[in-house]
């Protein structure tokens, strides 16, 4: 038996040959192709997935755009989300749905990132503009949603927990804290922003609260955004492929299997070097400090190659106070 992991969910199939009739990631077989809703893949094109003995999982997922990584020694693959065909929406989950016809800002956060100390901040906002037809909705990237939950006790905006990496992905979120503003008709009004709602980490981050929720007021009231940048900073390759390693990392370490989550947490990170939401996220889950030696140590070694650990998008971030 293997693990497939999968849009959130986690099933077991017995092999990554899937036997004929048998749907897979919500697509079912028909007599023209393979089919989910109104979207068909035609026939001839499904081809080349399709053999006598069944449908090859793996080369299924390439077909659908998705990319997939498997360990067949440990039992589990894992299997991306689709490339997004309109960077300029927002990819729906959870509450997303229910809040069309409201702006959003999309808050992510983690319990290893100070900026948890923000929440109150974001919640006093959400209060405060709801009237405007405005809603927080935030997003924890810890991998054990227990670290997660005590930080939400007082929340009263919609809020999940990203366990399995599967929002990040959605959003290509590679640190926190990230904000994406979304509006009423789920277009994106402001993609991936490093932003804060406080000053408490002011003296590492250079970032002003004031400045930065002065604009989300005046792009809640006013409609004014601040930018033309209206689209979602699209993964590369290698991004979503560290995704999935890290997946597979994170189910690997709640298994108890650190010798072969430690293989995927370096392959992670050798494809996206700069994902602080892969290599500081899942320090925890490997029984490491996100706030020790390590992470400053990784701190470091990012900013002597160059990368940039916060990337604020320009405009009101710049300028005078």
């Amino acid at each position: 038996m293997i693990t497939l992991l999968a849009g959130g969910r986690e099933e077991k199939i017995d092999g990554l040959v899937v036997p004929h009739g048998t749907p897979i990631l919500g697509w079912e077989r028909k007599s023209h192709g393979w089919c989910r809703g109104d979207a068909c893949i035609p026939s001839f094109r499904a081809a080349a997935a399709e053999s006598e003995d069944g449908v090859d999982l793996m080369s299924f997922a390439g077909l659908l755009g998705r990319q997939a990584v498997a360990d067949l020694d440990q039992g589990v693959v894992a299997i991306g989300e689709p490339a997004e065909p309109s960077l300029g929406r927002a990819p729906e989950f959870g509450p997303l749905a229910g809040l069309r016809g409201t702006k959003i800002a999309l808050v992510f956060w983690a319990s290893w990132c100070g900026c948890r100390y923000d929440l109150p901040a974001w919640e006093a906002l959400h209060l405060e503009l709801r009237g405007y037809g405005f809603s927080v909705v935030s997003v924890s990237l810890d991998r054990n949603p227990q670290d997660a939950e005590e930080w939400l006790a007082d929340v009263t905006h919609p809020a999940v927990i990203d366990a399995d990496g599967r929002i990040a992905e959605l959003y290509n979120v590679i640190n926190v804290p990230t904000v994406v503003w979304i509006d009423e008709e789920g277009r994106i009004a402001r993609p991936q922003d490093t932003m804060t709602a406080t000053d408490t980490f002011r003296s590492m981050n250079g970032l002003s609260s004031e400045r930065a929720t002065a604009a989300l007021r005046r792009w809640v009231i006013d409609g004014d955004a601040g930018t033309t940048v209206r689209e979602l900073r699209a993964p590369a390759d290698d991004e979503r492929l560290a995704r999935l390693h890290a997946r597979l990392a994170a189910w690997l370490l709640r298994d108890g299997r650190g010798e072969a989550a430690e293989r995927h947490l370096s392959q992670a990170a050798a494809l996206a070097p700069h994902d602080l939401a892969i290599r500081r996220g899942l320090m925890p889950l490997n029984g490491v400090d996100p706030f020790g030696e390590e992470y400053f140590a990784l701190r470091e070694e990012l900013e002597n190659s160059g990368v940039a650990i916060y990337r604020p998008l320009p405009d009101w971030h710049e300028g005078p106070e």
